[in-house]
């Protein structure tokens, strides 16, 4: 393995990419770019599947529910996992999962036997296989780089390629779906996993020593958490994290309405809205993978909430289709950038020994409140309609975001010295 001082600074183009030049991450990058494409394909085949075969905005909300609800009770033990397990063979493992259920759709959608209760059940085994996906993938990322100063562009190059795949795979399933039918995306996202499991197998990685658990699983959960919370800018971090993907991110489940009965269109449709919001997140990642240094990303945190919070607040009551992919762009921006500088913050300034516990609460934040917020709006859709939902939670980030900025001041003096001992 290269020593740090063998190392040449890059620039231009090649320092957005600079994480690029270890072949593990090479190798994570381009397997995970491909299978993503494919996951985002089943996404939107999966809300229009269930909007055309029921017509309901809350099954809408509930498949959604389903699908991320095993978040909320099982992080806080896969984050011990995560720290004490093999995380290279946790993922490979996750992946095969994941690749199980997307066959099993795909076989009962084109064999013509779907129904709704097929949908939620997949959706439930889903939502376990992510429970696990998340945290470990994310603390994964640190053990295949080799200098801990790229972590902010592994995570950002990270996002670019989810969001890149968020902006292909959807208008890919439009055309998909309006020619071939749901089922085909289900059986094209089974296929790209192969992608990731072969690069994983393929990779070469130092062995990084476990300490042998000497405690019970509880005791190191609620070690875990009472290191979280108990630090304000960990615990704070997920709070506004908590609240932007319980009132805000939901949109995404509102969005086939939207298609169907706003604009009056298709699943082609539907391809082009989400396409809007990847074409916003993707200019995000590499407005952070240009970054420097991890520094001073604490005040992107609220101020892309806000930019998201803009966003949902104008796209609710636009008619005007471009006007709204426009608008889109500007959620994908905010939500993307949150997400990654809040994951790249806390990955630097966690402890060593319990990344795997913090990263575990992020997805906690980023997930496991999510089911209760796409519930919600699939509710209140059907009672007040989407675009009144959408005000509503855009407003509600909106005042998270400002509550945050109030705060940052202190939280800056906490974390600087961090930064400084850890030479970032």
């Amino acid at each position: 393995m290269s020593t740090a001082n063998s190392f040449q600074e890059p620039t231009g183009i090649k320092f957005i990419f600079r994480t690029l030049k270890y072949r593990n991450y090479r190798l994570f990058f381009g397997g995970q770019g491909i299978s993503l494409i494919g996951t985002w394909m089943q996404q939107t085949a999966m809300g229009w599947l269930v909007y055309r075969i029921t017509g309901s905005a809350f099954l809408l909300g509930a498949v959604q529910f389903f699908s991320t609800i095993p978040v909320f009770f099982l992080t806080p033990f896969v984050g011990v996992m995560a720290d004490r397990w093999n995380r290279h063979r946790m993922v490979i493992v996750i992946q095969a999962l994941a690749m199980l259920q997307a066959f099993i759709l795909a076989f009962l959608t084109l064999w013509g036997t779907i129904e709704v209760w097929h949908i939620i059940s997949m959706s439930l085994f889903l939502g376990f296989i992510n429970s696990f996906d998340t945290p470990v993938r994310q603390s994964f990322v640190m053990d295949i780089i080799e200098r801990r100063e790229d972590i902010g562009n592994a995570i950002a190059l990270n996002s670019s390629m989810f969001n890149l795949a968020r902006l292909i795979g959807p208008s890919l399933a439009g055309l998909v779906i309006a020619t071939t039918g749901e089922g085909v995306c289900f059986l094209l996202n089974g296929v790209s996993f192969i992608a990731v499991i072969i690069a994983l197998f393929a990779m070469r990685l130092r062995p990084i020593p476990k300490e042998n658990a000497r405690t019970y699983m509880f005791q190191d959960i609620k070690e875990g958490f009472s290191y979280t919370f108990g630090f304000a800018p960990i615990r704070d971090i997920l709070l506004l994290l908590s609240l932007v993907s319980m009132i805000g991110m939901p949109y995404a489940v509102l969005m086939p309405i939207f298609a169907k009965d706003i604009f009056h269109g298709g699943p082609h449709t539907l391809g082009f809205l989400m396409g809007g919001v990847g074409v916003g997140a993707l200019i995000g990642a590499f407005f952070l993978a240009s970054r420097k240094s991890v520094r001073g990303l604490e005040r992107t945190i609220p101020i892309a909430s806000a930019i998201f919070a803009f966003g949902l607040i104008t796209f609710s009551f636009s008619r005007i289709f471009p006007l709204s992919l426009f608008l889109l762009t500007f959620c994908g921006f905010g939500l993307m950038v949150q997400m990654a500088s809040s994951n790249t913050v806390l990955q630097s300034i966690a402890d060593d020994d319990k990344r795997g516990r913090v990263m575990s609460y992020f997805t906690f934040a980023f997930g496991g409140t999510a089911p209760f917020g796409s519930l919600l709006a699939g509710t209140l859709a059907s009672k007040m309609g989407a675009p009144w939902t959408l005000f509503i939670g855009g407003g509600c980030c909106l005042i998270g975001a400002s509550l945050f900025m109030h705060k940052l001041p202190k939280l800056q003096r906490v974390i600087q010295p961090i930064y400084d001992k850890k030479l970032l």
